[in-house]
C-alpha cells in the first residue's frame, strides 16, 4: 500500500487523508467535481481529482462518503479501477431522518449491512470494514484515558484486512477481526452507540474498547 486514494471531501475524508500524509502514503483526495477539494488538498500537500481519477490512480481506496452516495460514489470510479484492489469502508448507513433522542437512524435493517450491498455490486473489490465505528476527532492517534482504543474490522480476503490491520495500528488502534463481511452487520450499528455521547452530552472525543482478562 503506497498509492491511497480517499474517496469523500468530508471531514472524515480529509483526516484520514491528513493522516495517511503524515505517515508517508502518496495520497490523494477525491470529490465530484476536482475543484472541491483543491483548496484542501494544496494545504494538506496531497493530491486532488475526481472520484474517477483518483480511483484509477490509487492502488488502494479509502471510501469516506455518506453511506446513502457510497454506491454512486464507487459507480463513478467504475467496476475496471475498483477490481483487485483494498477499499477501505468507512461508511455507515444513517440515514437522512434526524436521530431520536440521539439514536440514529438507518436505512439498513439487522440483517444487513451498507458493506455486504457494496461487496454485492463490486465482487472483485476486496472490502474491509475500517474507521466506521467512530468519529473523526479520533481517527489518528487518539490520546485516550486508559489505553488504546478498538478498531473493529471485517472483511472476505485475509490479506486485505492484514493490510488494513497494520494501516490502523500506524493510526493508534488496537484491530480486532470480526470475521467476514456479513460483521458489517454488527459493526456498522457501533457508530450509533458512539455517537450517542455526542448527541446527548456534546462528547465528541471518546472511542470504544474491546477488553480481555
Amino acid at each position: 500500500m503506497q498509492k491511497v486514494g480517499v474517496i469523500g471531501s468530508g471531514d472524515v475524508g480529509k483526516v484520514l487523508a491528513k493522516g495517511l500524509q503524515q505517515h508517508g502514503y502518496e495520497v490523494q483526495i477525491g470529490s465530484r467535481t476536482a475543484d472541491k477539494v483543491a483548496a484542501f488538498a494544496a494545504e494538506a500537500g496531497v493530491g486532488a481529482g475526481t472520484f474517477a481519477d483518483v480511483g484509477a490512480w490509487a492502488d488502494t481506496l479509502v471510501l469516506a462518503v455518506k453511506g446513502t452516495v457510497a454506491l454512486d460514489a464507487l459507480r463513478a470510479i467504475g467496476e475496471a479501477h475498483l477490481a483487485g484492489k483494498v477499499v477501505m469502508d468507512a461508511t455507515n448507513p444513517i440515514a437522512d431522518a434526524p436521530p431520536e433522542d440521539g439514536v440514529l437512524r438507518f436505512f439498513t435493517g439487522p440483517n444487513e449491512s451498507l458493506m455486504e450491498q457494496l461487496q454485492q455490486a463490486f465482487p472483485a473489490a476486496k472490502f474491509v470494514k475500517a474507521f466506521s465505528c467512530l468519529g473523526n476527532a479520533v481517527m489518528v492517534q487518539p490520546t485516550l484515558r486508559g489505553g488504546r482504543s478498538s478498531m473493529f474490522i471485517c472483511g472476505d480476503d485475509a490479506a486485505a484486512k492484514a493490510e488494513v490491520t497494520r494501516l490502523c495500528e500506524q493510526f493508534g488502534h488496537d484491530v480486532w477481526d470480526m470475521g467476514t463481511v456479513k460483521a458489517a452487520r454488527a459493526i456498522e450499528p457501533l457508530c450509533i452507540l458512539w455517537c450517542l455521547p455526542g448527541f446527548r452530552q456534546n462528547d465528541w472525543y471518546h472511542a470504544l474498547a474491546m477488553l480481555r482478562k
